[in-house]
């Protein structure tokens, strides 16, 4: 008796030294199965000798050939050297990369010229490209005596972009120009406080085409040593509603919601915990369309924004709002746990939306087969055109029927709308 003990005890040892295989639940498994075959759905994620094969055990982890098991990493808010990051877009996709990262979405703010650099850079880091923005804008308050705060709205895009992308873009265009107006009312504001900064430090540091914003005053500021540090310079000075704090023209959020839908896009509310009265904000954004709502942060779910995005159906999403500004107070990249059940209700709603905004482009051209349309639907590609908008690789029209193929899957090709689409374009 005595040594069935000891070998039952020897058994639970060995057992227990080995550990046991935690299964993914059946919406887990069926989650990942459909973010999986998203993520390598256009080859972008690949091995290091080029083959684009994966195998899905009974887990549903995705397998790469010669390769472990990889954990999904999306990154959703990030900001480059076009805005107020530190990185140029290569330098963040490989930081991405070096952090595991296997989606990113690169979300300057009012602008997406890093997203071409950006998308090059991720061809050979097998990264996939979300094409964002994160849109400065102003929310009013119905009542007189509420105070007008500003709020960033999140807008992602398929790979294709945003279709009807000079509505967007001049939107955009818009409110960079108010930035350039902001920064010097920052300026004049700070000069008459004693701390006297120049226009031309300011252009400067936010360099050749790039809209200043706060950020970059803030460097001026350092730079001429009026404060210590970045944090020093918000916390004392440029804060919302702070002594050298100035708005530009920015937008109303609901417009700029409501343009995120007009341009194929998915509307998010970016850290909503920073707002004097989210409630209000998630109200109203709701009713113009919003999608969904950050939640999720490098330090966890943060409760009282999750219910609050179940109350108003909106998506339980999140992203590190990385800078690469340095210090502990920054969440690196790719730190924020995104559940996979998350992501997969995140691409239910996105996948359809992107969907139309491809087929709308796509009819663009269809209708209209110029240069210039076509290079629409080649923005966010690693795709060039030769010399008179033909392709070195093939025709124009195989090029689109190239590019649908590896943006939209089998199910979704077979859609009605695109069926008509090639009939049209084989001809």
């Amino acid at each position: 008796m005595g040594s069935n003990s000891c070998n039952n005890s020897k058994k639970k040892k060995k057992t227990k030294r080995g550990g046991t295989k935690k299964k993914m639940t059946v919406e887990q498994s069926i989650a990942y199965k459909s973010v999986s075959e998203w993520v390598f759905l256009d080859g972008t994620s690949v091995c290091s000798n080029g083959s684009t094969r994966f195998d899905i055990d009974d887990d549903f982890k995705v397998k790469l050939v010669n390769m472990k098991v990889e954990k999904m990493v999306f990154e959703l808010h990030s900001h480059s050297v076009f805005s107020d990051g530190f990185l140029s877009p290569l330098k963040l996709v490989e930081r991405a990369h070096q952090h595991g990262v296997q989606v990113l979405s690169l979300t300057d703010h009012d602008t997406m010229a890093g997203i071409p650099q950006a998308v090059e850079a991720a061809k050979k880091y097998g990264i996939k490209i979300i094409p964002g923005v994160e849109i400065s804008t102003i929310f009013t308050p119905r009542t007189e005596s509420g105070l007008e705060e500003p709020v960033h709205v999140l807008a992602y895009y398929s790979s294709c972009g945003p279709s009807n992308y000079e509505k967007l873009d001049q939107f955009l265009a818009n409110i960079r120009e108010g930035r350039y107006l902001r920064a010097k009312n920052m300026i004049t504001k700070l000069n008459k406080l004693k701390l006297p900064i120049k226009w031309e430090s300011v252009e400067r540091i936010a360099g050749d085409g790039v809209a200043p914003g706060r950020v970059h005053v803030a460097r001026a500021m350092v730079e001429a040593g009026h404060v210590e540090n970045l944090k020093q310079a918000f916390s004392r000075y440029l804060y919302d509603g702070g002594p050298a704090y100035s708005t530009g023209s920015e937008p109303d959020a609901e417009e700029a919601v409501q343009m995120i839908r007009e341009t194929g896009g998915v509307g998010v509310l970016a850290h909503p915990w920073a707002l004097k009265n989210p409630l209000a904000v998630i109200r109203r954004l709701k009713e113009a369309g919003l999608h969904g709502l950050e939640v999720y942060r490098s330090d966890g779910k943060l409760a009282a924004f999750s219910d609050l995005a179940d109350t108003y159906d909106l998506l339980k999403l999140g992203g590190s709002d990385y800078h690469a500004r340095g210090g502990t107070s920054e969440s690196a990249l790719g730190s924020v746990s995104l559940p996979v059940v998350a992501l997969h209700e995140f691409l239910k709603v996105a996948r359809p939306i992107w969907c139309s905004a491809i087929k709308n482009t796509v009819d663009q051209y269809v209708n209209d087969p110029t240069e210039s349309n076509l290079e629409h639907i080649l923005r966010y590609t690693n795709i060039k055109l030769a010399k008179g908008g033909v392709s070195s690789v093939t025709n124009n029209i195989e090029l689109v029927h190239q590019c649908v193929s590896q943006w939209l899957t089998n199910e979704e090709q077979k859609n009605a709308d695109f069926v008509a689409v090639k009939n049209i374009t084989c001809f």
